[in-house]
């Protein structure tokens, strides 16, 4: 058949009995490798005789697919030879604990039977009448990965592409769906799934501007600060995703990137697995260990700069095959003890130490919530020089100078130009002191002929005299030093949109941490154009109970208008349901940071900050982001 269907379901007894024999060599030439390599080949992890692996592309956030392990072949070749690779499997002697990510490329392997090859694409080819190709990212058997731009939106995209008569095909449509349907920021968005004809294409977001963290990782380990920074956000969208029924089973340092502004994202879930064949977990429980143990070995990678499995992967040189369950401050001096114990327990099942492990997504989640938390370093002051111990042109010059040099073992001649030095010292100080006291002498003078005046000029100048006691308040207001007022809670106030904006993320808006921030979902308009989508949206901080505020700092990401607004006596109830109009505006402000002083303090319990015009994101949607709220007395 023309869409090469048939290839793969009619298949004779004689093709069912080759398949098994490969897939049985296939397997027992992947256990025999590691111990038939040479030094060097143990060292980059490939046989001797493999052919190079094409060089990975320049572009930051490029999906160079990782070559696979056993459990990948099993699944190349499920199609015919599913029992025996359930009877090698069993036979074969157990093995130490493998990396669970892919590891050997099945174009290695000759003897393997081909399926449907991936569809031959070229560099300005047209898909769907809209995509068109412009640089293939990566190339395997069964798909192709490619930059591409939608001409329809005129932006830059990433498409998969695999031929529709795959075995995988139905699945790779199925999860990128259930993907597209997750609407998390934090995930790298699925924009289309399409079966047209011979061929299934699946596109996603494009982020020219993120880089992976294998790249990150490149000149070497994480500090902490960032480190805990890329672990914390990762678990809670990973966890966040599981408690919708969705998991990635794929998570590599490949997957994860790093935003311009600090945030991270994780591209492929699930659609990297169904991709790769990888079989789906049997049940919840599998799925989430599967993605606690990826977030491990990444937490791992970050803070010794080596991959915690024997394998050399994503440019970082793999652990000595002897070290087993070892933490990372074992691998590498100087390692946050916290983040060790963390990334053990996450990643092996029988942690060092009878720590307890950590399964779930959502267990590491509450693990890293309870840590002190790890504060960002403070900027290195750039070092001066010391500075001349006097001005040479400030002092005359002798016509003849000459230099006088001690005989070794005298001692040195005094410095006769120490006593004029001091000399001067003096002089100026008493100059200085001369200044001052002839400054208050006049200042008094000139005091006391002002009461003398004031004194005869009658009672029409005393009823004038409490303008000086007017002023007194604003001294004091001057002088006043605020004082913190704790932020007890905060809701997404969202009265003209259809439903709340990233609830969990409300915590980050006042949790201390300027590296983390709420965001808002991502708009097609920025609320400042005419006419806008809507006025706006915010962030609504509950103090906990009435108090006296004179000023709220706000730090957001990105270039942001704002207003500070106070609930009215309409909203002072219940200001979560009450429109803008039941607020007043207490001031606006626009950049990266605001800093709304009233001029007198006002005693509520509620504040809104309403965002008025939203930065434009790496992804060409306007969001906004609200680093840390801090409120002042």
């Amino acid at each position: 058949m023309a869409d090469g269907t048939k290839a793969v379901v009619d298949t004779s007894a004689a093709d069912g009995a080759a398949d098994e024999a490969a897939l049985a060599a296939a397997i027992d030439e992947l256990a025999g490798e590691t111990d038939q390599q040479s030094p060097e080949a143990a060292r980059t992890g490939t046989a001797p005789d493999d052919e190079p692996s094409p060089a990975p592309s320049s572009e930051e956030t490029s999906e160079i697919t990782a070559p696979l392990s056993a459990a990948e072949i099993r699944a190349e070749l499920a199609a015919g030879g599913a029992k025996a690779a359930a009877r090698a499997a069993a036979a074969r002697p157990a093995r130490p604990p493998q990396d669970p990510q892919p590891t050997h490329d099945p174009r290695d392997t000759g003897t393997l039977p081909q399926t449907l090859p991936a569809p031959m694409r070229h560099s300005g080819d047209k898909i769907g009448n809209r995509y068109r190709l412009e640089e293939c990212i990566s190339q395997t058997e069964t798909f192709s990965s490619w930059r591409a731009v939608d001409e329809k939106l005129r932006r830059a995209v990433g498409v998969h592409l695999m031929a529709s008569g795959h075995q995988r095909a139905r699945r790779v449509l199925a999860a990128a769906k259930s993907a597209a349907l997750l609407g998390d920021p934090r995930f790298v968005q699925v924009l289309d799934a399409v079966q047209e004809g011979e061929l299934v294409y699946v596109v996603r977001e494009w982020l020219p501007h993120a880089s992976d963290l294998a790249k990150l990782l490149a000149n070497g380990p994480m500090e902490p600060h960032e480190a805990y920074q890329m672990v914390r956000q990762v678990t809670d969208a990973v966890a966040a995703a599981h408690r919708r029924g969705q998991a990635h089973l794929r998570l590599t340092p490949r997957c994860v990137l790093r935003t311009d502004s600090g945030q991270y994202r994780i591209n492929g879930i699930a659609v990297d697995a169904a991709l790769r064949g990888l079989p789906a977990d049997d049940g919840a429980e599998d799925a989430e260990r599967t993605d606690t143990r990826a977030i491990g070995a990444l937490l791992f990678a970050a803070l010794t700069h080596r991959w915690p499995y024997p394998e050399d992967r994503y440019d970082l040189q793999g652990l000595p095959r002897n070290l087993h369950a070892v933490p990372p401050d074992q691998v590498r001096a100087g390692v946050h003890k916290g983040l060790s114990e963390l990334a053990a327990r996450a990643l092996y099942d029988h942690p060092p130490h009878h720590a307890e492990p950590i399964r779930t997504p959502e267990e590491l989640a509450k693990a890293i919530a309870l840590m002190p938390r790890i504060r960002q370093p403070e900027p290195e002051l750039p070092a001066f020089g010391a500075p001349p111990r006097h001005n040479t042109h400030a002092l005359p010059t002798a016509p003849n100078p000459t230099r006088v040099v001690a005989a070794p073992g005298t001692a040195p001649a005094p410095n006769r130009l120490a006593p004029v030095r001091r000399t001067r010292r003096r002089l100026r100080r008493a100059i200085k002191a001369t200044a001052w006291t002839v400054a208050l002498g006049a200042i008094g003078v000139a005091s006391w002929q002002l009461v003398d005046s004031l004194r005869h000029t009658g009672p029409a100048v005393t009823a004038a005299s409490p303008a000086p006691s007017s002023a007194a308040p604003t001294v004091h207001a001057a002088t006043h030093t605020p004082v913190p007022i704790p932020v007890k809670d905060a809701q997404s106030y969202n009265p003209l949109g259809d439903s709340p904006e990233s609830t969990y993320l409300l915590p980050k808006s006042f949790d201390g941490d300027p590296g983390s921030a709420w965001t808002t979902k991502g708009y097609n308009d920025p609320f400042g154009t005419k006419p806008p989508l809507k006025e706006g949206t915010g962030l609504l901080l509950d103090l906990g109970s009435q108090q006296s505020v004179s000023s709220v700092n706000v730090q957001f990401v990105g270039n942001t208008s704002a207003e500070l607004r106070i609930p009215g006596a309409q909203a002072a109830a219940n200001p979560g349901a009450a429109q803008p109009e039941a607020f007043t505006v207490a001031g606006r402000k626009s950049g990266s940071s605001a800093e709304f002083t009233l001029e007198n303090p006002v005693t509520t319990r509620y504040l809104l900050i309403w965002l008025t015009n939203l930065p434009k994101d790496t992804d060409s949607k306007f969001r906004g982001y609200v680093a840390e709220v801090k409120v002042f007395g």
